[in-house]
């Protein structure tokens, strides 16, 4: 083996955890902002929050990954026949890690992510049955999203994109605050659409492979047009959803025009992916979509701590 070769395996290796773990996908983690604005106190259970989900997360999406290249459908997706897609996002595909290697770094992930949570109900102020629960869900779920009883196989995609989402700002509220809001259920909700619509679109351009395989997503399920059909319905929905709290007082009646940029970009999105035909493109808009939700969500609480 040569010096270069014997220097460079390591790097290559610890970039291969990174792209396994999808560190670079942090949209997940900014619920967090929306909670801190929320009850600004308990500044060390957020952060061990945090850690957790972070931990979990990875877990999850590192199983994802397994799941997917045994199955062939990442092949399918990563392969050499679809170029809009970097086959070293998925370091099995690509070779620069072992499937061992990948199962070690999940369950690892699985474990710390579970400490951490713990040490958060440790630390909080509050401890309601209700986040417990729902915590202690969810990271059952998390690990078996495409691994082991493969929920994601058995048509609950979809649905748990949007139970993660909104456990990451539901959770940590009840810990911090003590009680549920239902406001902040309208903004978990809101929050937690942001991944389900990266999902969508993903599901989108994926239908090939996720048919081949028997994975169930909607786009698998239908045709393009009533995937259209659902998407568009998605889109709509989130809107109604500000639209209805601000209606019925359980948001501020302010609420459905501040977040109004982010639904204007959200039928920016439906229309580059469906009238344009751009899915790749429009699936990247999500995220700037789903990071203006957050920004406006930031916002509205800190106006109502401030009154």
């Amino acid at each position: 083996m040569s010096t270069e070769f014997a220097a460079a395996e390591p790097r290559s290796r610890f970039r291969g955890y990174l792209r396994l773990g999808k560190f670079d996908v942090y949209d997940y983690y900014l619920g967090i902002l929306i909670v801190a604005a929320a009850v600004q106190q308990s500044p060390a259970t957020l952060v061990l929050f945090l850690l957790g989900e972070i931990a979990v997360i990875v877990a999850g999406v590192a199983l994802d990954d397994i799941t997917g290249y045994r199955d062939g459908s990442d092949l399918v997706n990563y392969g050499p026949d679809n170029r809009l897609r970097k086959k070293l996002r998925k370091p099995l595909v690509a070779g620069t890690l072992t499937e061992a290697e990948a199962i070690r770094f999940a369950w690892g992930a699985a474990a710390s992510g579970a400490m951490l949570w713990a040490a958060a109900i440790v630390t909080a102020p509050h401890r309601p049955m209700w986040a417990i629960v729902l915590l202690a869900v969810v990271f059952v779920a998390a690990l078996q999203y495409s691994y082991g009883l493969k929920l994601s196989y058995h048509g609950l995609q979809e649905a748990f994109l949007v139970v993660l989402g909104l456990t990451l700002v539901l959770a940590p509220y009840g810990l911090i605050a003590g009680e549920f809001s239902g406001f902040v259920l309208v903004q978990a909700v809101l929050f937690g659409m942001g991944p389900l619509m990266f999902g969508v679109y993903s599901n989108t351009n994926d239908v090939d492979g996720d048919r081949a395989v028997g994975r169930p997503t909607v786009a698998a399920l239908t045709s393009e047009r009533g995937n259209a059909a659902f998407i568009g319905a998605l889109s709509a929905g989130e809107f109604l959803l500000g639209a209805l709290a601000s209606l019925t007082g359980v948001a501020p009646g302010w609420f459905v025009l501040l977040v109004l940029p982010a639904t204007a970009l959200r039928a920016r999105q439906f229309h580059l992916g469906f009238a344009r035909g751009d899915i790749m493109r429009a699936r990247k808009l999500g995220f700037t979509v789903h990071r203006v939700y957050v920004l406006l969500v930031v916002l509205a609480n800190l106006l109502v701590v401030a009154g």
